[in-house]
């Protein structure tokens, strides 16, 4: 089984290449972050032309959350953070395998950019929020898959060059200590579990030809219950969809489930 989480930057303005994607890798479950579009207009007979059933908490051209599954889904929930500013960043749904119950939480958390605004108290609120909620969740359920778009550098190593970023949103020290508070929880990067130290960008910005001069950071993330780790048999950046025509500036990361 491969779930897949991508930011995709507009899911209709996308679109073609996200059934390029599901059609050429074809992952059972894919999440999605920064949809940029209500429900009423989600791409809903795209996906399910693809047999994919879709689960959408969308926001009017801003952020939205979604996640398609090829196989049931249940417990669709919207409701894991009362969010003042009612922006929709996170979406979760449960699935059964191998005769476990997996909680899958798609989360798009805000950018905080410029430090020391509204922006920023609203990142550090939205975070300690989400722990808080997996410190619940975590008592009832073992097993969870924390998946998207963070906006965190976790290290030195997730980063093109630390020394311009050292008092950004992204890589602030309490910034980089949120993460560090989920992972204690009992969870696993997944990919820093496979790979001490090896460079796995999934972002390039659009500006200054981050793409080609391989100028990226680590910012899309698997965390997954301790209780779940021997379960995952792989992680992928794949970097195909960034190098497209018309690309998101984020690629899909995948895990294979043993």
């Amino acid at each position: 089984m491969i779930i897949s989480s991508w930011n995709v930057n507009s899911v209709r303005a996308r679109i073609e290449n996200i059934k390029s994607y599901l059609l050429k890798y074809k992952p059972d479950i894919l999440m999605m972050q920064e949809i940029k579009t209500e429900d009423l207009n989600f791409p809903y007979d795209d996906f399910s032309s693809m047999d994919y059933e879709s689960h959408v908490f969308g926001q009017k051209s801003y952020n939205g959350v979604a996640i398609i599954s090829k196989g049931k889904l249940k417990n669709i929930r919207k409701d894991l953070i009362k969010d003042k500013l009612k922006q929709s960043r996170i979406i979760s749904a449960e699935m059964e395998y191998k005769k476990k119950n997996i909680q899958l939480i798609n989360i798009y958390t805000p950018n905080g950019n410029p430090v020391d605004t509204e922006k920023y108290d609203y990142k550090k609120k939205w975070l300690n929020d989400l722990i808080k909620q997996l410190k619940n969740l975590s008592k009832k359920n073992q097993n969870i898959i924390l998946a998207g778009d963070f906006n965190i550098i976790p290290s030195v190593d997730d980063v093109y060059n630390p020394k311009s970023f050292e008092d950004d949103a992204l890589f602030r020290l309490e910034i980089r200590k949120k993460l560090r508070e989920m992972i204690n929880l009992g969870f696993n990067d997944v990919y820093r579990h496979f790979y001490d130290t090896k460079e796995g960008y999934t972002f390039w910005d659009y500006m200054r030809g981050a793409w080609q001069k391989n100028n990226g950071m680590r910012i899309d993330h698997f965390l997954v219950s301790n209780s779940l780790i021997d379960n995952i048999k792989s992680i992928n950046i794949n970097k195909d969809p960034r190098g497209r025509e018309k690309p998101s500036d984020h690629t899909p990361i995948e895990i294979t489930l043993a």
